[in-house]
């Protein structure tokens, strides 16, 4: 049986993003089934916990150096 995972300590996503190894129409052919509209994008999959943040990009370096000092990193 083959598994996707990502490891991680920390997985931001950026608001309206399009997350997927594949497109709608590639994955309902191959799983010869529907896949609801919008279960790829950041704000859906947030939801279901496959992200522990959605930032827009504008606040993202503000966001990455607290997060670098939290875990002793030197800022920005």
């Amino acid at each position: 049986m083959n598994m996707i995972s990502s490891y991680g300590d920390i997985i931001i996503a950026e608001p309206d993003a399009y997350i997927a190894f594949a497109g709608k129409r590639v994955i309902e052919q191959t799983l010869n089934t529907t896949i609801p509209e919008g279960s790829q994008v950041a704000k859906y999959l947030f939801q279901k916990g496959l992200f522990d943040s959605i930032v827009p990009r504008n606040p993202l370096k503000e966001v990455l150096s607290e997060l670098f000092q939290l875990h002793a990193f030197f800022p920005l």
